[in-house]
C-alpha cells in the first residue's frame, strides 16, 4: 500500500493532523443535531477521493437513527448516533487494512472539523436501503460520527519499547511515528501491532509493520489505522513500507 499525500482541504483546517491524533478519543454519545452543511461537503469530497485511491465503497449516512438503536447498540452505549460512515469494499485479503488506513483519514479529518467519532465493529445494525453494495462487496464496520456530548477520555497505552525496535541508533522520526501509532484507536484498546526499522535501501528508509494475534480479531484493520498514524508522526520522511 502506497503512502498517501494529504488532500488540499487539509490546508484550510486550523487543527493539524498531529493535534487531531492527540485530541481524538472514541465518543459514543452525541448531541441530537445534524451535521453542518460545509462539514458534510468536506466529508463527502474526501470520501470520494479515498474511495478511488483505496478502491473502497465508503458511504456517509446522515440523519438515520436505526443503525444504533438495536440490542447490540444499547450494549455499546450509543446515544443519538444518527450519522455514520458505512465502511465497505470488495472482498480481498487486504480489505481490512485498507478500511483501517483510509477510514482513519476520515476519522482525523472529522476531528479537525469539530466532530467526534467511534469505530464500531459489532454493535450496529445494517438498515436496509441506507447503503449500496456492489457485487462482491461487504461491510467491514461502521464509523459513528457527530458532535459529541463530550470529547471522550484517554486510555492506558503500551510503551514505545513494547511495540518496536527503537534504539539510540534508529532515526528520531521512527520513534515519533511509533508514538503517534500508539495513540491510534484499536479494538478494545488491544494494540496488537509492532513496527521495525529495517534500514536503508536505494536512499529510502525501510519500515516493517506487523499485526499480532488476537482472539478478538480486527488486528488487520487496527494495523491499517496505526500505519496512517505512524506516517503522520514520522513526518515528511522518505521511507517505504515493507
Amino acid at each position: 500500500m502506497e503512502r498517501k499525500k494529504e488532500p488540499d482541504n487539509q490546508r484550510r483546517q486550523t487543527m493539524t493532523l498531529q493535534e487531531a491524533i492527540e485530541a481524538r478519543h472514541s465518543v459514543r454519545a452525541y448531541k441530537n443535531e445534524p451535521l453542518a452543511g460545509d462539514v458534510v461537503k468536506a466529508l463527502e469530497e474526501e470520501i470520494a477521493v479515498l474511495n478511488r485511491e483505496g478502491k473502497l465503497h465508503m458511504q456517509l449516512i446522515l440523519n438515520e437513527p436505526k443503525a444504533f438503536q438495536g440490542t447490540l447498540a444499547k450494549y455499546g452505549k450509543f446515544r443519538n448516533a444518527n450519522n455514520y460512515i458505512v465502511m465497505a469494499g470488495k472482498k480481498a485479503e487486504d480489505l481490512d487494512e485498507r478500511i483501517g488506513y483510509y477510514g482513519e483519514h476520515l476519522v482525523l479529518l472529522a476531528q479537525t472539523l469539530g466532530l467526534n467519532t467511534c469505530w464500531v465493529g459489532l454493535s450496529y445494525s445494517k438498515v436496509p436501503g441506507t447503503y449500496v453494495l456492489d457485487e462482491g462487496e461487504k461491510i467491514a464496520c461502521y464509523i459513528a460520527i457527530g458532535y459529541g456530548e463530550t470529547q471522550g477520555v484517554s486510555h492506558k497505552i503500551k510503551t514505545v519499547e513494547q511495540v518496536c525496535n527503537a534504539s539510540d541508533i534508529t532515526p528520531s522520526w521512527f520513534k515519533k511515528g511509533v508514538e503517534a501509532a500508539l495513540l491510534a484507536p484499536t479494538a478494545v484498546n488491544q494494540q496488537k501491532f509492532s513496527f521495525e526499522y529495517v534500514g536503508m535501501s536505494n536512499n529510502h528508509h525501510q519500515v516493517r509493520a506487523k499485526k499480532g494475534f488476537s482472539m478478538i480479531g480486527y488486528t488487520q484493520m487496527d494495523l491499517g489505522i496505526a500505519k496512517y498514524h505512524f506516517e503522520i508522526g514520522a513526518g515528511k520522511v522518505n521511507f517505504d513500507w515493507l
